[in-house]
């Protein structure tokens, strides 16, 4: 029986605390570049993945190396902000459409971008602290994916609408810096 209070405080919980994560820039990135419906599956995926992983582990995700874990996030968001840069500019190009980007491609992209990046973040360790604590894996597990969802899909169609407004490069000379910033804290924290 889902407990409709765990899982109700477990989305606040969740939600709140990944709205200001990298999961709402990722999924603004992907979402001005790609089809929404083709990322947004990707990144569910993810975490999806994620939730049942924390709920399962437990607390025991807190004992991974978080110096391990910060220092392989610096170096993809690094990466991620190095390829944007070196990104030829194409002026305000249009999106491409889903002839041109296999469903496979996108979803597989936002899948992996989120599995690896999101590992070992706090709110997988709440998650996973909730889950033992509450003792009502259902009810965690669905309040969790159901925030995480939630903030990945504002990122995503936030992506969409902020296009409509701004030119493409603009957003990736802003998404690249952001991605700099994420990726030299997080290299920060792992060696601090």
């Amino acid at each position: 029986m889902i407990s409709i209070s765990v899982t109700a405080l477990v989305f606040g919980v969740v939600f709140l605390a990944e709205l200001p994560d990298k999961t709402a820039l990722a999924g603004l990135v992907l979402g001005t570049r790609y089809r929404a419906s083709y990322v947004f599956v990707g990144v569910a995926a993810a975490f999806a993945v994620h939730v049942v992983l924390a709920v399962a582990a437990g607390s025991v995700l807190t004992l991974l190396p978080q110096q391990l874990v910060h220092a392989l996030t610096g170096v993809l968001f690094l990466g991620g902000a190095a390829m944007l840069l070196m990104k030829k500019d194409e002026g305000d190009e249009q999106v491409k459409g889903p002839k041109d980007q296999s469903f496979w491609r996108v979803s597989g992209a936002g899948f992996m971008l989120i599995l690896v990046a999101e590992f070992g973040d706090l709110t997988q360790i709440m998650t996973a602290n909730m889950a033992a604590r509450y003792d009502d894996p259902l009810s965690v597990g669905l309040g969790a994916v159901l925030a995480l969802w939630a903030v990945a899909g504002l990122g995503i169609v936030g992506g969409k609408a902020l296009m409509k407004r701004v030119p493409l490069a603009l957003i990736t000379k802003i998404a690249a810096m952001l991605m700099l910033a994420l990726g030299v804290w997080s290299l920060y924290e792992a060696i601090a």
